[in-house]
């Protein structure tokens, strides 16, 4: 394993998404591949109304292939001055939007009080195990950390952002379906991968969940399933519906963290959020679920899916999050994707 020192060995950590962000990157939509059936024009509206909440209370850097249709963006920043001096288009080629799982995976470390330097991990990406083309993906994690000027560290194997979930204070949360999968990193073992996560994300201890959940290409991405909203809670997807097929996987990560106890023995606070339902697309179900909001400055983006499970969900997350607002995102089509909120966007502390 390389690079000697380690992240972890330097005081580097991945931070919680809670933590203060100096920006979020995006990927503005551009390939029609991702959304098959969907108007392209009504994803990019989705984009908008991410920025339009998010850009108040932090930059926005936002990747854009050179042939990108921004109409709807340039009408944004035109109209709207305040925003449009926290958005900043980058000329990046890329082959999907799904920046959560190909951008930097930043990390910090406190250098003095109040004050922290940032770096970033530049993990392997292939496409969720080569399903799809990714070559100019793999690349723009290195053409940001090169943007940005700072240290970047390889770890030499492939994982996605949305495969790992931190408290900012030791605890990583994943599934073993996605990072032991042998078609990433040819069937590494549970002892190897913590080994990375630990040197790597600056974590202590790892609780490996179930991703078994119906139309999720992504072998079991656990911001999908297991969310974190602050050091000692979780929200777990949960399927009431015994004869869902969603259920059996729900109902064994919930008995995975309520059981879970760290080196302290402590317990999680674990509270269920519901899941929207099924959603249908042309080849069968679509992974929607609450689970995939992200977590801004001053909002809480949140997956909606004109369900009555909705207001529940945005229930729940207003509780956790008091001093956020909670804004509904449309996903319906946007989950044609097999992604949503979460999957699009990357923090930068």
């Amino acid at each position: 394993m390389n690079p000697n020192p380690y992240p972890a060995d330097l005081g580097f950590r991945m931070p919680a998404e809670w933590e203060p962000h100096s920006a979020t990157w995006l990927t503005w939509p551009h390939n029609p591949e991702t959304w098959p059936g969907q108007d392209l024009a009504t994803i990019e509206s989705v984009y908008i109304q991410m920025i339009e909440a998010l850009a108040p209370g932090e930059s926005i850097n936002l990747l854009a292939n050179p042939r990108s249709n921004l109409t709807q963006l340039r009408n944004l920043i035109k109209n709207n001055s305040p925003i449009s001096q926290n958005i900043k288009i980058h000329n990046i080629s890329t082959n999907d939007s799904w920046i959560r799982d190909y951008g930097p995976n930043f990390l910090v470390r406190e250098t003095s009080p109040g004050k922290r330097e940032v770096a970033a991990n530049l993990w392997q990406f292939d496409s969720w195990g080569k399903k799809y083309e990714w070559t100019l993906d793999d690349q723009a994690g290195e053409v940001i950390t090169d943007y940005l000027g700072i240290v970047s560290f390889e770890p030499w194997i492939v994982l996605e952002g949305g495969a790992i979930e931190v408290n900012g204070q030791g605890l990583c949360i994943t599934t073993e379906q996605c990072l032991l999968n042998p078609n990433r990193n040819d069937g590494l073992s549970k002892n190897e991968m913590e080994t990375y996560l630990k040197r790597f994300l600056g974590v202590r201890e790892i609780i490996w969940c179930q991703g078994n959940i119906e139309g999720d290409d992504t072998d079991g991405h656990i911001d999908n399933l297991v969310r974190f909203v602050n050091p000692n809670t979780v929200l777990c997807a949960w399927e009431e519906d015994t004869t869902d097929p969603n259920h059996a996987c729900l109902q064994a990560n919930l008995k995975i963290l309520k059981s879970f106890r760290d080196v302290d023995g402590n317990p999680l606070n674990v509270i269920k959020l519901p899941m929207p339902g099924r959603i249908t697309g042309d080849e069968g179900r679509l992974p929607a679920s609450y689970a995939n909001f992200y977590i801004g400055n001053q909002v809480v983006l949140l997956p909606t899916y004109n369900h009555s499970n909705d207001a529940t969900a945005t229930d729940i997350l207003r509780e956790c999050f008091p001093d956020r607002e909670i804004v509904g995102i449309p996903c319906e089509a946007f989950v044609w994707g097999l992604g949503a909120i979460h999957c699009a966007t990357q923090q930068q502390p």
